[in-house]
């Protein structure tokens, strides 16, 4: 499903180099759930938004199924990120003027989704993430655990194949954040491939393989 080749990120300052990744080399099957760790300054977010098509590398290749993504244009790669793959940030990311209901909608809305197959979708979401009776509720009129269940209910309302998780349940309470596992463990096993970013031992613990960052390199 992706396959990164060298991939080297870094950030010029005058004749300085700064960076952030060195020489990645990758694969990811489809189905997967992997667990990215490491310390602060690691590079593990600067990878997570490289395979989000959020960041470009400043070398080396890029492969999402049959597409070389080291090659697209701005406007291609923001296609196929719209039409393959959904992000949760630890900071949710909800837009604070829209209902939970309107939240939801707005990837649909991007994608021209027409108006009845909108509402069964959104209904759908609602119903399985449980968050029917917030539906008309604003973002900061929810709890952290319920604002965290919408934004990964947006993020899968489109059937996205890859779902790219950074620190999901960093600002969450230890039970919101089982939930929320609970809720990628559930999507894994029918069939989302899932990429977190995560220092915790106990999410890790959800996913099937640990890639360790150090540095900006991949560690053993």
């Amino acid at each position: 499903m992706i396959k990164l080749v060298d991939i080297t990120k870094y950030y010029s300052s005058g004749y300085v180099k700064t960076f952030a990744l060195r020489d990645i080399n990758l694969e990811v099957k489809e189905g997967e759930f992997m667990t990215v760790m490491g310390p602060s300054g690691a590079g593990k977010s600067t990878l997570l938004y490289i395979l989000g098509m959020l960041d470009t590398p400043s070398s080396g290749e890029y492969h999402f199924f049959d597409q070389k993504v080291h090659r697209l244009s701005e406007k291609q790669l923001s296609e196929l990120h719209k039409n393959h793959i959904g992000f949760v940030f630890q900071s949710y990311h909800l837009i604070d003027d829209l209902t939970v209901y309107e939240n939801l909608e707005t990837p649909l809305l991007y994608k021209k989704v027409k108006g009845a197959e909108r509402k069964s979708k959104v209904a759908e979401m609602l119903d399985r993430f449980q968050v029917v009776a917030k539906k008309d509720l604003f973002p900061n009129q929810l709890s952290g655990g319920q604002q965290q269940k919408v934004a990964v209910a947006r993020a899968v309302i489109t059937n996205p194949k890859l779902i790219l998780a950074d620190e999901p349940t960093g600002n969450l309470n230890t039970k919101e954040g089982q939930e929320i596992m609970e809720l990628f463990k559930e999507l894994n096993e029918e069939g989302t491939t899932i990429i977190q970013v995560t220092h915790s031992e106990k999410n890790a613990s959800y996913g099937r393989r640990i890639v360790n960052l150090l540095d900006g390199w991949i560690v053993d």
